[in-house]
């Protein structure tokens, strides 16, 4: 039997679990600096102001989260001046009462229309001709009543400032996802020693909200995919449960939050003992991963680290570039406030590496009608170069150090 795999139970790993304490939210005055290196972007480009969605972008600047609805509920930065909210009338008690900084409220009532507002604080801070950077993660349906409320002013994707802002993590942001990363490793162990034969995929996702909750995250986990046998060849799962059996390989990807920080692991290794073709997809797997991060150097542009990746698996006959049996979807993704986010380790990306970025390391090899095998750790750039949040897997017998 794989070592730590087997064993135990779910109420048995559920007892030895206890919150961990000991992390530091991301205070008011890191906000306001994120506030101010946006203005200067804006400054830089030519922009006068970023609107922003009920987003993760909006909770990054000011700390607020919203539910994105069909009612407008966000907030403008001016290159220059203070955040002007933008709130539901019957809203605006609960939006001050939130409020982190700034104190500039404008509200709208229901039968208004809320673009319109947004154009009248636009007015307020630019020509009629200036220039609107909008939230990536605007619903269209927004987007579209702004550039009908204001039909002279230039629209531009705010990517140019909300992603530059984002992509470089501060220390703090490095120890918040350090520290979900921790216990997500912890939660994907005691998953592990609670597999028996038989054991359903559902049962293993049950255990794994139980446990990180336990652990004490900012709720259940985002994501829970849990396969076993063939299905492990699908990157994100199949639609259908599965039993455990003797000889299958596990694929457990899993993550959860801290101060909204992800979380994001993946362990492969095989219930009983591996065969030889597991065995030499395994550690291909562990190679390309290796490669992955050997190429990952302050500087480098992040699709020569897919490269690097890709040309293990490729040297091996599998692929090429997508093709299955193969490497099927890019090698990692920027992580944060969002799952996925900027930058993504994919080829035609040469945004080059530098101090602060956070990524997956994860190149999958997907065998189709027979099995798969994703290891995933996460990646932090420093000066020096790359760091693991993370320890690999040391081997297919040995999946946890």
């Amino acid at each position: 039997m794989t070592e730590g795999v087997g064993g135990s139970s779910a109420q048995a790993e559920l007892s030895e679990l206890s919150g961990r304490t000991g992390f530091t939210a991301i205070t008011v005055a890191e906000r306001l600096g994120r506030i101010e290196k946006a203005q200067r972007l804006m400054v830089e480009q030519g922009i006068d102001a970023l609107y922003l969605d009920a987003s993760t972008n909006l909770f990054y600047f000011t700390g607020l989260r919203f539910w994105a609805t069909e009612r407008l509920h966000g907030a403008i930065i001016p290159a220059r001046g203070d955040i002007i909210y933008i709130s539901p009338g019957f809203e605006e008690e609960k939006t001050r009462a939130m409020l982190l900084l700034g104190n500039d409220v404008r509200t709208w009532e229901e039968h208004e229309d809320p673009t319109a507002l947004v154009g009248q604080c636009f007015a307020e801070l630019s020509s009629a001709q200036g220039v609107l950077a909008i939230d990536p993660a605007t619903p269209f349906f927004v987007f579209d009543g702004l550039r009908r409320a204001m039909p002279q002013v230039q629209f531009i994707n705010g990517s140019s400032v909300t992603a530059q802002c984002r992509m470089h993590k501060s220390d703090n942001e490095i120890a918040l996802i350090q520290f979900a990363m921790d216990l997500t490793l912890e939660v994907q162990k005691s998953a592990a020693r609670i597999l028996e034969s038989g054991i359903s995929t559902i049962d293993v996702q049950e255990f794994l909200t139980d446990a990180h909750l336990k652990l004490g995250t900012d709720g259940p986990p985002a994501f829970r995919i849990v396969l076993f046998g063939e299905p492990t060849a699908y990157p994100h799962g199949v639609p259908y449960p599965q039993e455990l059996k003797e000889g299958d390989m596990v694929l457990i990807d899993t993550g959860a939050t801290i101060d909204g920080y992800y979380s994001d692991i993946t362990r492969s290794y095989v219930f009983g003992e591996p065969t030889t073709r597991q065995r030499q997809v395994w550690d291909l797997e562990k190679a390309a991963q290796a490669a992955a991060f050997e190429a990952a150097q302050v500087g480098t542009p992040a699709e020569a680290v897919d490269r690097a990746a890709r040309d293990v698996i490729e040297a091996a006959g599998f692929g090429p570039g997508y093709a299955v049996p193969g490497l099927a979807h890019r090698t990692g993704h920027g992580i944060g406030l969002d799952i996925h986010e900027e930058a993504y380790i994919v080829p035609g990306n040469t945004t080059p590496l530098a101090p602060g970025m956070c990524f997956s390391n994860e190149p999958m090899i997907c065998i189709y009608g027979e099995f798969g095998v994703r290891l995933e750790d996460h990646v932090y750039m420093t000066e020096a170069g790359p760091r693991w949040f993370t320890q690999p897997s040391l081997s297919i017998d040995q999946p946890f150090r």
